[in-house]
């Protein structure tokens, strides 16, 4: 499994469309094959700043998440909207299982 954790700063005038636009992105992600999981989360700390969590059953799946139609949208409109880098790291996971306590 891939998992896929990022963040994305916004510039506080552009929130609501920023948000617009991560809800489209996620509602499309979400039809992909092989996406297991796809959410925006908004920061509780700083809430202009979006969370992305991401799981994908493999790297293949990802690879073509990245060249969708809606990614492709996705990257040309959102330089304007953030206010600094967007930062993302991915995840080769082996193994995963609840969490007990």
């Amino acid at each position: 499994m891939i998992v896929v954790s990022g963040t994305i700063p916004l510039k506080a005038e552009t929130r609501d469309e920023a948000v617009r636009l991560a809800l489209d992105m996620a509602r499309a992600t979400q039809a992909e094959a092989g996406c297991l999981f796809y959410q925006f989360y908004a920061d509780l700390a700083d809430p202009n700043l979006l969370r992305i969590f991401e799981e994908w059953e493999s790297d293949e799946a990802l690879s073509r998440h990245l060249k969708t139609d809606h990614m492709a949208a996705f990257i040309k409109a959102i330089p304007r909207l953030v206010a600094g880098p967007i930062e993302a790291k991915k995840y080769t996971v082996s193994a995963a299982e609840p969490l007990s306590a």
